[in-house]
């Protein structure tokens, strides 16, 4: 079973102007819209059998995609999704952004502190964290890099999810890009948090990083709470399922291998049941 938790739905104009100013400077290219039809093509052509669908929210940086077209998204894809709220914990509604859209069937949250500027550590969001709790709602964080110079390093670190967990232990939470360039400090994080998980979307992009991060998790057995992810449309997950097998045949001169089977886990695994949605 091939599950991607980690695609996106939104629009260049849900960027504002944080890709034109920010991102497009580094990555070459206009952000690349797509059609619920694109995104069913581009599931279907990898077999995908479940994805998350989610955009972005950092409110002071302009970037806003509303509950409705995430929920709107879903409804008009052929593609088996499970819809996610990018919220901003900064925002003084965001209580009822989350009321509305669980009203609205969106089962998980996509957070971005790195560009929000909130500080997951702040006593102030248990509330939040409480209710999503309580909701059964998973929450994935983008962590680490960007190539943003207005985004805040010092928060978008996966060691600040260690803290959530200790506090929320019940909230199921996934560090997105496996907290890339701290892959270390993610697989750490997964190891004593029973409830977080790591998507290992991007993890190819850059193949040394990916195979070190692969080889590590094997060494602290944390490959069960390893996910698929493909970051479309950055990539599709053909390209990304293709990357992570290059990554087996990559083996530094004197270094472990990476299993097949640690790749056959990301690709054909269920982790249903360990995120509640068996």
């Amino acid at each position: 079973m091939l599950i991607d938790v980690h695609t996106h739905c939104h629009l260049a104009e849900h960027w504002g102007c944080e890709w034109h100013r920010n991102w497009q400077p580094v990555y070459g290219n206009s952000y690349p819209d797509h059609t619920p039809a694109q995104y069913d093509e581009a599931m279907a052509a990898a077999g995908v059998d479940l994805a998350f669908v989610f955009g972005m929210r950092a409110t002071r940086a302009g970037v806003i995609t509303p509950n409705e077209f995430v929920e709107r998204f879903c409804a008009e894809t052929a593609t088996n999704t499970i819809g996610f709220m990018a919220l901003d914990l900064g925002d003084a509604d965001v209580m009822d952004q989350l009321a509305d859209g669980i009203a609205r069937g969106l089962r998980g949250i996509k957070l971005y502190p790195v560009l929000a500027h909130f500080d997951p550590r702040d006593p102030a969001h248990d509330p939040f964290f409480r209710a999503a709790t309580e909701a059964g709602l998973i929450v994935l964080w983008h962590m680490g890099a960007t190539p943003s110079p207005e985004g805040r390093l010092d928060l978008s670190e996966p060691l600040l999810v260690d803290d959530v967990a200790r506090r929320h232990p019940d909230l199921r939470q996934i560090i997105a890009h496996l907290g890339h360039p701290w892959q270390r400090e993610t697989i750490v994080v997964l190891r004593k948090n029973r409830n977080v998980f790591g998507d290992v979307s991007a993890a190819w992009a850059r193949p040394l990083d990916g195979f070190m991060a692969l080889v590590r998790a094997q060494e602290w057995d944390v490959v069960p709470k390893l996910l698929f992810g493909s970051d479309y449309p950055m990539w599709t997950p053909t390209e990304a399922v293709a990357g992570l097998r290059e990554l087996v045949d990559l083996r530094p001169s004197g270094y472990p291998a990476i299993r097949p089977d640690t790749v056959d886990w990301l690709v054909d695994g269920d982790p249903r049941a360990a995120l509640g949605l068996a």
